[in-house]
């Protein structure tokens, strides 16, 4: 039995620089017209005959904005950064920077009181193990970057550390085929905005 899981990062709420950790703020402008701009394209995901988002605003925000209709996974929600909730990563970096390092270093290190970088990856890859397998099923899920990378990272039975290697953009998407710890990477081939 194999199911196709296509994850839609969602649109941004802010600007690279200003992205913070745990973030729950809404789309802001500039993400809401990203959205018109590449919806056309995204549409047809609304034929999946499961549809999931994080339980953010932002994610809420895309799937609805793309005709999805999602509905919220809390094993979706980005990673628990504890104290450095809000923050971003400068922030953090100036109030904490050796913790910081051992963060980036070390993925079953949590500085921040809150969730490893490894049980994070751990959970996004449970939840992507136990979706139904039906020949031929499709699922979509619009999710923080974060999220994505985590679920890459999984599937491909990647080092924790690949991680930090991997750019997901707002609304890019991936699609992971197979079943539970047998997945394969799909990358489309054309890009999705400008």
């Amino acid at each position: 039995m194999h199911v196709r899981v296509t994850l839609i990062a969602a649109a941004r709420s802010s600007s690279l620089l200003a992205e913070r950790f745990d973030d729950d703020r809404p789309l802001d402008q500039a993400g809401w017209d990203e959205v018109q701009r590449v919806a056309h394209a995204l549409v047809p995901l609304a034929a999946a005959e499961l549809r999931y988002c994080s339980p953010t605003p932002r994610s809420r925000a895309t799937g609805d904005a793309l005709g999805l209709a999602p509905l919220a996974q809390p094993a979706l929600r980005d990673c628990d950064m504890g104290r450095w909730r809000g923050l971003t990563l400068g922030e953090a970096m100036a109030r904490e920077p050796e913790a910081v390092d051992a963060w980036l270093g070390d993925p079953y290190s949590a500085p921040h009181d809150g969730e490893p970088l490894l049980a994070f990856i751990q959970r996004v890859g449970h939840w992507l193990d136990t979706r139904p397998a039906d020949d031929g099923g499709r699922i979509v899920a619009v999710a923080e970057p974060a999220v994505v990378r985590a679920a890459l990272v999984y599937a491909l039975m990647a080092p924790p550390s690949t991680y930090w290697n991997l750019d997901v953009r707002p609304l890019s998407t991936a699609t992971l085929t197979g079943r539970a710890r047998r997945w394969n990477l799909r990358l489309d081939a054309q890009p999705l905005s400008a």
